[in-house]
């Protein structure tokens, strides 16, 4: 299968559990020392949230999306579920904290694109699944998509929910945390990068081999498949029929913010078109490739078009 889309595939719908902030990006030189003031070069507030993001980079690759999540009643939160909408995301199920403020990320981006990012939950802690509304959205959509910035009871209960209505499971447990037991053999598709790998598998997770086998070692656990990002390394697929090597291009990093979530929302829709993983993979280091050429989070996540024109990425290897 091609990197090409196809014109006959019925857009996926993808439902997104997860959390919404408002970034307050900083923009410096160098991160500071212990101690030391420094001069920043700009600030912005952009809507942002590993939830968010993942749902606008699904939308952006031409999926239907349902956001779950929770905002505070205040203008930061106006903001977000208007920035939602303005991306064809469905905001229904989107509520609203009366007594904590909208979540926020104070995210420090460095001139070599390297970011530092400070999280405050407020209204994200507060987000309650209702069984029987999620299950009414999951019909008939292709994945579920999740990640650990909201509580994990909430998480565990969107996923059990999903399972029961035989909706495959996208999890991107990030910021990483344990995962029960119970929760294994419920997930579709495991997205993590290498430190989240070393984490979960207890395996290091320097070097390639190392990575394939925490890889093999999580999806032992029942996880169909797993794919371990790697920054300018590209990332590492593995499922059923082994471990593959996918390499990144080269480009000029401005801000590797919202990387992670681009290419997830990437994957995700083209796994919810059908395409196999490694056309996913690829697609999906072609999205964040882009990404990290443009400043702040969802303002850089790519449209589909744009990704579609962008150069194909080395072609991939297997590893031992």
């Amino acid at each position: 299968m091609s990197d090409t889309a196809s014109p006959l595939r019925l857009p996926p719908a993808i439902v997104v559990v997860g959390s919404l902030n408002m970034d307050l990006v900083l923009r410096v030189p160098h991160a500071p020392a212990a101690g030391e003031t420094l001069l920043g070069r700009s600030i912005a507030s952009l809507p942002g949230g590993k939830g968010a993001n993942q749902a606008v980079g699904c939308a952006r690759q031409g999926a239907r999306v349902h956001m779950v999540g929770c905002v505070g009643a205040d203008a930061h939160g106006q903001a977000l579920r208007r920035a939602l909408e303005l991306d064809g995301i469905d905001t229904a199920a989107l509520q609203t904290a009366d007594t904590a403020p909208t979540g926020t990320a104070l995210v420090m981006v460095e001139d070599d694109g390297q970011n530092r990012i400070v999280v405050v939950p407020g209204a994200n802690d507060f987000v309650r699944i209702d069984a029987a509304a999620l299950a009414r959205h999951l019909d008939g959509a292709a994945f579920l998509v999740a990640q650990f910035e909201t509580p994990l009871d909430q998480v565990a209960l969107a996923i059990g929910v999903a399972h029961r209505a035989g909706c495959k499971v996208l999890l991107n447990p990030s910021p990483v945390q344990a995962i029960d037991d119970a929760l294994w053999s419920q997930i579709d598709t495991l997205v993590i990068n290498e430190v989240e790998a070393g984490a979960l598998s207890g395996r290091p997770a320097d070097d390639l081999p190392q990575v394939a086998a925490a890889a093999r070692a999580l999806r032992a656990r029942g996880v169909a498949r797993v794919v371990v990002t790697l920054g300018a390394r590209g990332a590492v697929a593995v499922d059923a029929a082994g471990a593959r090597h996918h390499p990144a291009p080269v480009v000029d990093a401005v801000d590797t913010t919202a990387a992670g979530d681009t290419f997830l929302g990437a994957l995700a829709a083209a796994l919810g078109e059908g395409r196999a993983l490694d056309d996913a993979v690829r697609l999906g280091i072609r999205a964040a490739a882009i990404c990290i050429t443009r400043p702040g989070a969802q303002p850089s996540i790519p449209m589909r078009d744009a990704v579609l024109r962008s150069p194909l990425p080395p072609a991939w290897t297997l590893l031992p």
